[in-house]
């Protein structure tokens, strides 16, 4: 591993995630996106991104929040301000419901406006219940709001089950069907009147169980319709979001990235191996450990992205 010199890390830390996202999108490099549940998985993630020479995000969302211990955006962000090093990581606002898992409205407007205030460096909105109409929408007055201060944007286009409060039909039943997938001719209008900079999608991918005993039961093992995911990206040409990336089979994620998806959104399986050694030593440091190792073996042996950080300096230069 050749680590970043201080030119490399000087050209990371000065490009605008915008185009950092744009550059891997184009050179097929998986940005990671880390939810953090719990504060002290923050050094946790960085910690090892800044080891293995990996750029990736760190991200929470609204259940993080609710459901778990990340606490406040504020919170977060001044955890993050502790270890943060731009050359290897950002922070984002994920996952911000328009309509939540319980078909409750959410104050989306605020939750947005306080991650931009905080210095957040992008954005979600998730539209994704609202019809396609309603979903443009919003969408355009979030860019509207993180556009005007230089903030990218990722908005989500079809049905990323998981989250809701009803149990998940057979998962064979749902991919076979293509229930919920991302229909391409719709991504293709959503990006162009949006203008939104990233697009999440279902082609396969669903999310971990937030709440009740299932929020601990192994994920499924999901699989994605790489075909599909093809004619999404040749209709928009922006870098593709998976949401639910814990428990995909490694070679859909492979093929995946080698076909438009830039950044995938790791919740579940950090989350359980955090909670897990916390229950099983009650020492923090113990589950900060077990959470560096589960990071490291992703980014080392699932996704094969070590020294990612070096290869979009190295593009960013250019």
């Amino acid at each position: 591993m050749t680590k970043l010199t201080l030119e490399h890390e000087k050209v990371l830390q000065q490009s605008e995630l915008k185009k950092i996202m744009r550059e891997a999108f184009k050179a097929h490099i998986l940005v990671p996106a880390f939810n953090v549940a719990y504060l002290p998985m923050v050094e946790s993630i960085i910690t090892v991104l800044k080891d293995l020479n990996c750029f990736g995000l760190i991200e929470v969302s609204l259940p993080d929040i609710e459901n778990f211990g990340a606490q406040s955006l504020n919170a977060v962000k001044m955890e993050y301000e502790k270890h943060e090093h731009t050359a290897y990581t950002r922070l984002h606002l994920d996952h911000v419901p328009v309509i939540d898992e319980k078909g409750n409205p959410v104050d989306w407007k605020k939750m947005i406006k306080e991650a931009l205030d905080l210095g957040f460096d992008s954005v979600m909105i998730d539209g994704s219940r609202l019809d396609l109409e309603e979903n443009i929408a919003v969408t355009k007055k979030v860019v509207q709001m993180a556009h005007s201060k230089l903030i990218p944007v990722e908005a989500e286009l079809g049905s990323v089950y998981g989250h809701e409060k009803e149990p998940l039909p057979p998962y064979e039943e749902l991919f076979c069907s293509g229930k919920g997938f991302t229909d391409p001719e719709e991504a293709k209008r959503f990006v162009a009147e949006t203008n939104v900079d990233w697009l999440s999608v279902a082609i396969g991918n669903i999310h971990g169980a937030i709440t009740g005993v299932a929020k601990d039961a192994k994920k499924v093992n999901a699989r994605l319709n790489i075909e599909h995911l093809s004619k999404i990206v040749s209709v928009t040409n922006v870098p593709i979001v998976l949401h639910g990336g814990s428990g995909i089979e490694r070679q859909s994620v492979l093929a995946s990235i080698r076909n438009g998806v830039t950044k995938i959104n790791i919740g579940t399986s950090i989350r359980q191996t955090y909670e897990k050694e916390l229950r099983r030593t009650g020492k923090v440091e113990s589950a900060q450990m077990q959470v560096k190792e589960e990071i490291r073996q992703l980014i080392e042996r699932y996704y094969g992205i070590r020294d990612s950080a070096l290869k979009l300096a190295l593009l960013l230069k250019k």
